[in-house]
Parts: C-alpha cells; sequence; structure tokens
C-alpha cells in the first residue's frame, strides 16, 4: 500500500542551523533517501520552496480567490514529502521515523486512497 510521508517541520529552526550543522542534516537526507530507495519502497520524494511563496487557492460563489502564503498559521510547515509503498501501517510508520526531520518536527502518515478509475 501506498503512505503519503508529508514532513512539516518549524522553518526558522533551519535559519538557525550553522553550516556544519545544516550540511549534516542533508547528509542524513541523503543517506535516508538512498536506504529506501535501495529497499524498493520509494516512490518520490521532493523538498519544498519555503511557505513564504505559497499561493492558496479557494473558490468562492463561482469566483478563484488567491492568497499568498499558506492556508493557515501554524507552528511547523509543509516541507517535503515522501511517497512510499509500506507492506502496512507498521512498516510506514517506521520509515517515517527514519526521515532526520522526525527528530525535531513531525512526519504526518497518510494512505493513499485508491480510486477505480474504470467505474
Amino acid at each position: 500500500m501506498q503512505y503519503l510521508l508529508l514532513i512539516y517541520s518549524n522553518e526558522a529552526d533551519g535559519q538557525t542551523m550553522t553550516d556544519a550543522e545544516r550540511g549534516a542534516f542533508m547528509d542524513d537526507y541523503r543517506t535516508f533517501t538512498q536506504r529506501i530507495v535501495a529497499s524498493g519502497e520509494f516512490k518520490a520524494g521532493d523538498a519544498l520552496h519555503p511557505v513564504a511563496t505559497a499561493t492558496s487557492v479557494r473558490v468562492r460563489d463561482g469566483q478563484t480567490l488567491l492568497t499568498d502564503g499558506p492556508f493557515a498559521e501554524t507552528r511547523e510547515q509543509l516541507g517535503g514529502y515522501y511517497l512510499v509503498d509500506a507492506e502496512n501501517l507498521d512498516r510506514a510508520v517506521e520509515i517515517a521515523s527514519q526521515i532526520p526531520s522526525a527528530k525535531h518536527g513531525t512526519i504526518e502518515v497518510r494512505p493513499i486512497m485508491v480510486w477505480d478509475t474504470q467505474a
């Protein structure tokens, strides 16, 4: 089953890292990504630009409304994701716990809904 592992953390934390800390953090991500690619469980994954670059879209009464920035103010922002194919939720949680940002942020594990497109 496929799961989306949504990576939430406080963007401001990244701005306080030293170059050495940032380099070690990115090395941890490279190692993690290489490991799940090698396991065959990796399907996709990307980092996102900062939340300040977001545009939120709403349609109300037939009008499209655009707002710069995120939909809601939160302490943690969505910074990236991994799409994995895991045997079950327990394995997806195990993979999520190995994402480097889990040490200071939150990883949300969401099962992917499979739609019958033939209906």
